[in-house]
This record gives structure tokens, C-alpha cells and sequence, in this order.
């Protein structure tokens, strides 16, 4: 009997897919010398930003620094928890394209 998928969980990925929607679960770097997507790192991806952790502004620096990886606009990402956290989970909803990290998984539902 196989599972569906379940709602805001990746298994043993670091994303997985919900119809269109990636969810991708973030290990965040803030105060970093570069905005970067790092490696994977157990179930979360690594990703620096060069804001500092105030208020939740590393998380909006990241957000924005994202959106064009993934070819989607800034309002397509959703921070579903995390946001002034290093922990995060984003939702991306029907992105265009995917960093070459995301060839290292499996793309598979």
C-alpha cells in the first residue's frame, strides 16, 4: 500500500512535491560572506545569506535571493515556519526551474 504524500513533510528528502507546489526544507545561514545554496544536509538545504538575523529580514533577503533560482516571483514563496529561525520551510509554488542541487534527489512524487 503506498502513502500519499504527507502534508508539510519530505521523508527523508530535503524537498518533496505537493501537486505543483515544492516544499523545501532550509538549514539557514545568516551574516554569510555570499547569498549561496549550499548542499544538502540530512533532511534541510544549506542556504547563506548575507543579512543579518534581525526580525525576520535574513529570511525576506533569502526569500528574494530564491525566487530567481527557482524562476518564480518573491510572492510565490511562502515561509510556512522558520522565519526568524535558522530552521525553515518553504512552499514554492509551480517553480520553473531548480538549482542544480535538486538533480542529487530523486524528483520523484
Amino acid at each position: 500500500m503506498s502513502r500519499g504524500p504527507v502534508r508539510n513533510a519530505t521523508g527523508d528528502s530535503f524537498f518533496a512535491w505537493e501537486d505543483d507546489v515544492l516544499v523545501v526544507n532550509i538549514l539557514g545561514k545568516p551574516s554569510a560572506s555570499k547569498d549561496a545554496i549550499g548542499k544538502p544536509k540530512g533532511t534541510q538545504l544549506k542556504v547563506s545569506v548575507t543579512a543579518t538575523p534581525v526580525a525576520g529580514k535574513a529570511t525576506d533577503h533569502m526569500v528574494r535571493f530564491l525566487a530567481p533560482h527557482f524562476g518564480v516571483s518573491v510572492a510565490d514563496i511562502e515561509v510556512v515556519f522558520g522565519r526568524e529561525n535558522v530552521n525553515k520551510q518553504l512552499r514554492i509554488k509551480a517553480p520553473k526551474k531548480l538549482p542544480s542541487v535538486f538533480a542529487q534527489g530523486t524528483l520523484q512524487l
